[in-house]
Parts: structure tokens; C-alpha cells; sequence
């Protein structure tokens, strides 16, 4: 067994606090990676909270996991020691039905997606602990290989909020020629801005801040579109081929229907708390659709990894001390980070 240090939560009210526990010792498919740098997503907070549901208590939080190779099994054949390394949203799966052998993992059909944090084991009873902590074993068919030719700490959040936004427009094979909107500018919406543009499509910011359209552009947003001025959204009637909606919050979906073209096609990648409402004429009227997109497989995250290697593309971050770790969750309940926090898990528990 490995000794580690991290912060957790005991129930839906804690708050993150330095815990040791025993990750498992590195069996011969394993892989042992020392972390260096974890980003915080909002998914964490919904989760510390118990917000989707009940959450499975002690909990370390983390998905967005990148480091060094300390150790490696006697079978592991694609990793060698000394290897930087990044872990996302999943650890294992099944690897034996359609999805999981399409490099779906996160779709497993026998339901045995072993999630990063909050939840178990392919032996059914092991908690899994994320990366808020300075070590995490994993299965070699889950990890990821990085480059060292990027900042490790602005690759962080390409394992959660990059290749969420990354697998939507590729699978509608997004790109030039295409007016692609762009619902909300956070750590998702960033992404999705500098993607798109990488591809080659004509991207509008959609935000409800004016503050935010300087940062769009620099982003790589060609037009920005204030959603509280009637006027700007009349405009935007019936133009966009696709909108990327990367927006949690409560919001109009009717109103960005009517923005999309004959056709269009409307991709939540944010996970609202209530049900959608939307109005039937405003899909069958212009034959639109509104579908939805949950991050990619691991064969996927390689790619978008390769992609962001060769384009120089990373996320924007603001690295943090894991002990504030509890004032960044306060900030991003409140939209006040540009756009991702990373923790550097070189500093001291």
C-alpha cells in the first residue's frame, strides 16, 4: 500500500481538509504517478456537495490530474518511469463491450465506468480517491500521455474541461464554413472558444457580462453577442450552425433555438440543475436539434491531447495553494477565476 496525502471532505457540509489514506500498492498493469498539478472543476464542488445525488463519504475530489511516472507494472508496455502523465474523469471501465472496445469508456454499456472520485472499484467495494492528493495509481489503459512541450499546470484542465468541449465538435465535425456560438465564457466556454476557432469555424461569444467580450476576442471569438440586448439577439436570428452550450445555470434555451439555422444544431455540454424546457415549434419549425455531449473517451483525450500539443493550445489558469482550495470553490460559485484553478500539489498539506 502507498501512503498519501490529500484533502477531503467527511460529508456534504465539510469543509476540504488535509486526510492520509492508502492508495492501493501498483499492481502489473498499473500505473504510479506522482502529481504534480490537479485542476478544480465545478463538477467537484456538485459532488462535495452531494449535489447530483448521494455521494460516497470521505471524499477527494480531482479529475483533471497530470504528473509524473514514479512506478510502473511489470505488464506495462506504453509507460515508462520519469514520463509526465495525465489522468481525467475515468480510472477503468469494463473493456469488454461495444462501447468501452469503440473507446467509449465513459458510456460502458455493463455500467462499470470506475469514475476518478466518488466511486468504487472494479472489485465493487474500493472508494476511489482523486487528485487532490500527491499520488493515484491507475490502470495503463488510462492514462494519458502528455506533452513536455506545454506548461504542465495549464494542461491540467484539458483532462475535464478541454476534451468536453473538443468532443462535441468533432463529432459534428465542426469547422469552416461554420458560425459556431459560444454560450458562456468560463472554464468550459474558454475552451470551446479556442477550439472552435482552432478548427477554422466563425465563433460568437454568447454572454449575458459585456464585461467579458475583450476576453473573448483575445480568446479567439471573432463576434461577441450580448444575450440581455434584444436587439444584438434579433440579430443573431436563424445564423448559427451550431451553439456550444456550455452554461449550468438556469437559462432560455428557446431563445438560442431561435438563434440557429435551418438545420442548426443546439450541444449542451453544461449539466443545469433543473429539467429543460423548450418550446416544440422552435425545433420543428427550422428542423433543429438539441442534443447534449458528456467528455470523450480515452483514445479521444489522446487526440485532443496530441491536437493541443501541435496547436499550442492550454487552458487559461490561475495556480493555487491546495490550502485555499476552499476560498477558490467560494470564487467559482461566484464566476471570479479566468478561467480554471489549478492547484500545485508541490505545496505543502
Amino acid at each position: 500500500m502507498i501512503l498519501t496525502k490529500g484533502y477531503a471532505v467527511h460529508n456534504s457540509t465539510d469543509r476540504l481538509a488535509p486526510w492520509s489514506f492508502e492508495r492501493r500498492a501498483v499492481g502489473t498493469n498499473d500505473i504510479h504517478i506522482e502529481i504534480l498539478y490537479c485542476g478544480v472543476c465545478h463538477s467537484d464542488i456538485h459532488q462535495v456537495r452531494s449535489e447530483w445525488g448521494p455521494s460516497r463519504y470521505p471524499m477527494v475530489p480531482g479529475h483533471e490530474i497530470v504528473g509524473r511516472i514514479a512506478a510502473v507494472g511489470s505488464n506495462v508496455k506504453k509507460f515508462s518511469v520519469g514520463d509526465l502523465a495525465g489522468v481525467g474523469c475515468m480510472v477503468n471501465s469494463c473493456k469488454e463491450c461495444g462501447n468501452c472496445k469503440r473507446g467509449q469508456q465513459q458510456y460502458c454499456e455493463k455500467g462499470k465506468t470506475v469514475w476518478t472520485y466518488n466511486s468504487v472499484e472494479a472489485d465493487g467495494t474500493t472508494p476511489t480517491y482523486g487528485g487532490y492528493s500527491n499520488h493515484i495509481i491507475a490502470n495503463e489503459d488510462f492514462v494519458l500521455h502528455v506533452s513536455k512541450n506545454l506548461p504542465l499546470d495549464a494542461v491540467a484542465p484539458l483532462l475535464c474541461a478541454g476534451i468536453t468541449t473538443y468532443s462535441p465538435l468533432r463529432k459534428w465535425k465542426i469547422g469552416k464554413g461554420h458560425r459556431v456560438g459560444v454560450l458562456g465564457l468560463g472554464g468550459l466556454g474558454h475552451m470551446a472558444v479556442k477550439f472552435a476557432a482552432a478548427f477554422g469555424a466563425e465563433v460568437t461569444m454568447l454572454s449575458t457580462s459585456s464585461h467579458k467580450e475583450a476576453d473573448a476576442k483575445k480568446l479567439g471569438a471573432h463576434y461577441f453577442c450580448l444575450t440581455t440586448d434584444q436587439q444584438q439577439t434579433r440579430q443573431r436570428k436563424n445564423y448559427f450552425d451550431f451553439i456550444i452550450d456550455t452554461v449550468s445555470a438556469p437559462h432560455d434555451y428557446n431563445m438560442y433555438l431561435r438563434m440557429l439555422r435551418t438545420n442548426g444544431v443546439h450541444i449542451c455540454v453544461g449539466m443545469p440543475p433543473a429539467p429543460i424546457q423548450i418550446t416544440g415549434a422552435f425545433l420543428m419549425g427550422n428542423n433543429r436539434a438539441i442534443t447534449a455531449s458528456s467528455i470523450g473517451g480515452i483514445p479521444e483525450t489522446q487526440e485532443m491531447l496530441d491536437f493541443c500539443a501541435e496547436h499550442n493550445i492550454v487552458s487559461d489558469i490561475e495556480l493555487i495553494n491546495i490550502n485555499y482550495i476552499n476560498e477558490a470553490y467560494e470564487r467559482i460559485l461566484k464566476s471570479d477565476v479566468k478561467y480554471r484553478f489549478v492547484i500545485d500539489m508541490k505545496t505543502p498539506m
